[in-house]
């Protein structure tokens, strides 16, 4: 009897170049053999994910929730008249929302290079701390600068925590288990999106003698921010092999799964020389268009869907409760296009259905009157949320699942994440004052961002499967990337046995 028919999966020693099949990626046997012999049962795997599910998932999406609130607030906040109370008018109101992007794009590669060398699980949790005090300290703006001022120093600290958390994942988890954690911490997001839209509107039914109700805004979301940071710092595990909830054997388990479909090497250094290597491929260069594209549609919805539906003639209470079911509706499409990705190993194709729909929702509220068919516009806001967030997600697990040099993934997430975010000085500066209510024009640039995504994103499969079958040709075999252990990979497409994952 083979092991195959037992259910056991050889890993040899990387010299003698191993294969791991597609049943044997799945580890759907009864015990796994790994490197120096060891046996690990199977259900080990399980168990350990289990474990690190519990600890890990929900106090990252609980830190992503408040990083969502404090950066988006800002939009909840002129419908309390922000605007007005500092004075701020016109374009100003653009420039202020813009300001934000220039250091968020700036810092990202420098402050993710800190998260390698340091410990994500140091390093998040003291930008958590330093953002959070950032949006108290918002509640004291008395005039244009000094928002402008409060905005510049959120975008520095904001700018590498979403890549930092995709870098923290991705040493705990495998390839194909990546999409759906991300996803569960990403829909904190738009969950933050709703949420938020029902926390201003308890806020602002509170009457100050001396706070106007954006103030307190402000000091309810940034002062829990602080405290969750704090919480975090001290709970957050540093790696698999020092968590102090897994045993000897989970620990040795953990570390050879990430070694095998994750990572080159879990502990190589920082080496900045090396980690620009990845964008010798065009490949990865053309993902960084494919973020800028997908970022327009994000940030609109995330700058101005409160805008968008106020649009349809409604006053700033319900406005804000207007928000809060689109938003929750694109948590949940979230979720099920996530987890249909990573069941199916599949990234591109449900990156390309839900542009496809925010595309959609966006050119059937351009195209109606919206406040003269009120039930049809909605439903189209439910349509631009489905897709909007889903596509940074799986675009993001995309470049990483191909990238198992851990150097090179903190880089390029650190340049991609900023670069779909900066995309937000396009959504900021269509959306203009002079279009107001509707903001036509904004609307079909924003539609048009998406058409352009979906045409690139084939252009990159088109690529992926033309040369996994031009390796497989010179090679004479018939491999796929679940056939490669990463531990192999460091050089990334430069290593003839590199295949795409698409």
């Amino acid at each position: 009897m083979s092991k195959e028919d037992i259910g056991i999966v050889e890993i040899r020693p990387l010299e003698e170049k191993p294969r791991i099949s597609d049943r044997d990626s799945s580890f759907n046997g009864d015990t796994i053999e790994g490197e120096l012999n060891t046996l690990f049962d199977s259900s080990l795997e399980r168990k350990i994910c289990w474990k690190l599910d519990l600890r890990i998932l929900p106090m990252i999406a609980v830190m992503y929730l408040f990083n969502a609130l404090d950066k988006g607030n800002i939009s909840n906040a002129k419908t309390d008249h922000l605007d007005k109370d500092l004075g701020i008018e016109g374009q100003d109101w653009n420039n202020m929302l813009s300001i934000f992007y220039i250091p968020f794009v700036i810092f990202a590669i420098p402050l993710s290079l800190v998260i390698k060398k340091y410990n994500a699980a140091n390093v998040i949790p003291i930008l958590m701390f330093t953002f959070g005090s950032i949006s108290l300290l918002a509640a004291t703006a008395f005039n244009y600068g000094s928002l402008m001022a409060a905005r510049w120093f959120l975008g520095i600290c904001e700018s590498a925590f979403f890549p930092g958390i995709i870098y923290y994942l991705s040493t705990f988890y495998r390839r194909h288990e990546l999409a759906r954690r991300l996803s569960i911490f990403y829909a904190a997001a738009n969950i933050a999106n709703a949420f938020s839209g029902l926390l201003s509107f308890g806020i602002f039914q509170i009457k100050h003698s001396k706070l106007k109700g954006w103030q307190i805004l402000f000091l309810v979301e940034g002062s829990a921010t602080v405290f969750f940071a704090v919480i975090a710092y001290f709970y957050l595990p540093r790696t698999p092999e020092k968590c102090r909830f897994l045993t000897e054997e989970e620990k040795e388990c953990a570390k050879w799964r990430i070694e095998t479909d994750s990572s080159a090497k879990s502990d190589v250094g920082v080496s900045f020389r090396d980690a620009v290597k990845v964008f010798k491929h065009p490949i990865a260069v053309a993902w960084m268009f494919q973020e800028i594209l997908i970022g327009v549609p994000l940030n609109s919805i995330n700058n101005w869907f409160p805008q968008i539906v106020q649009s349809m003639g409604k006053g700033t209470v319900q406005t804000n409760l207007y928000t809060i079911a689109p938003n929750i509706w694109g948590a949940i499409a979230l979720l099920i296009l996530s987890f249909s990705s990573d069941y199916t190993r599949i990234r591109s194709v449900f990156i390309m259905i839900g542009v496809a729909v925010t595309l959609i929702g966006f050119v059937v509220f351009g195209c109606i009157d919206t406040k003269a068919h009120v039930g049809a516009a909605y439903f189209s806001c439910f349509l631009m949320t489905t897709g909007s967030s889903v596509s940074s997600v799986l675009t993001s697990t995309w470049y990483n699942n191909n990238t198992p040099n851990e150097n090179r993934r903190v880089v390029i997430s650190a340049i991609g994440v900023p670069l779909a975010n900066a995309a937000g000085l396009i959504s900021t500066n269509i959306f203009r004052a002079k279009d107001a209510p509707k903001y036509l024009p904004a609307l079909g640039i924003t539609a048009g961002f998406g058409g352009a995504a979906i045409l690139l994103i084939i252009g990159i499969v088109s690529f992926m499967v033309f040369d996994n079958r031009r390796r497989n040709r010179l090679q004479g075999v018939n491999l796929t990337y679940k056939d490669i252990p990463t531990s192999e990979l460091a050089d990334g497409p430069d290593n003839p046995n590199y295949r795409w994952m698409y």
